[in-house]
């Protein structure tokens, strides 16, 4: 039984996509959502693209995530969604968001963007306390409000390392080069990847799997035209987003193929 688990919340972490947004904090009244930056028309979505030399493999690649989302992970967020009320999907959104402000302020120090890592510590030590645990998010009425996290990519971003090819990874999904390789320090950097019980650890996983892709439900109906082209033009103006903390050009996907597409 405990491998049977190990083997479904592993395969099932694999299914979220690396870089999924985070959901915004509203009232408890209001439906669970999360914020983009809207996916903006680059030359990339008419012609192929520079920073795609490997379209052919990725939309290989493509297809077998959707069809690993459509008859697992999918199927499984609609029966949490069915029953677990709203309240408590918030909950459990905040708690696992609370924890993950660790490698976020890590990466922070490491950018040199002591600043981010400041308010990132500020948010952990007072959700931790004052929220019972990061369930509640108290601290942003103190002043500290949820922003995107930082990660070990926007790290090696930060230190001039390009992005390289874009790259869609078997179950990982949306990627680069550079992101890729940024995967294994993410996950050692993780702190669910401490809890010493397994079928705890496994369990904590596959519920933060089961809630990220609960809150990425509402943006089905955003997506329009060449759903691979969609998605790999939202993943580059999101990071592009993210690394420059939202000060970005007015066209995201010539900014990763230009920009930053070399090491």
């Amino acid at each position: 039984m405990k491998t049977s688990l190990l083997k479904i919340s592993l395969v099932s972490t694999l299914l979220i996509v690396h870089s999924a947004f985070a959901a915004e904090e509203q009232d408890s009244a209001t439906p669970l959502t999360v914020p983009t930056v809207p996916v903006i028309e680059s030359p990339a979505t008419t012609v192929k693209s520079p920073v795609d030399p490997w379209e052919k493999f990725n939309r290989s690649m493509f297809n077998f995530n959707e069809g690993a989302d459509k008859y697992l992970l999918k199927p499984l967020t609609t029966v949490y969604v069915h029953i677990t009320p709203q309240f408590l999907r918030r909950g459990v959104d905040n708690a696992l968001s609370n924890v993950m402000e660790v490698p976020s302020a890590l990466n922070g120090v490491l950018q040199g963007n002591l600043r981010s890592a400041a308010h990132d510590t500020g948010r952990l030590l007072v959700n931790s306390t004052l929220g019972l645990a990061g369930i509640l998010d108290v601290a942003q009425y103190m002043n500290l409000k949820k922003t995107d996290q930082e990660d070990f990519g926007q790290t090696l971003a930060v230190w001039g390392v390009g992005s390289g090819p874009y790259l869609v990874l078997p179950l990982l999904g949306p990627s680069n080069l550079r992101d890729t390789t940024a995967v294994p320090v993410d996950w050692y950097t993780d702190p669910k990847a401490y809890i010493e019980d397994i079928p705890t650890r496994n369990t904590v996983r596959a519920l933060s799997v089961l809630n990220t892709r609960a809150n990425l439900m509402p943006l089905e109906k955003s997506i329009t035209g060449d759903k691979y082209v969609f998605f790999r033009e939202a993943y580059l103006q999101h990071r592009n987003f993210v690394i420059k903390n939202g000060q970005v050009e007015d066209s995201f996907g010539d900014d990763e193929g230009d920009a930053d597409s070399g090491f």
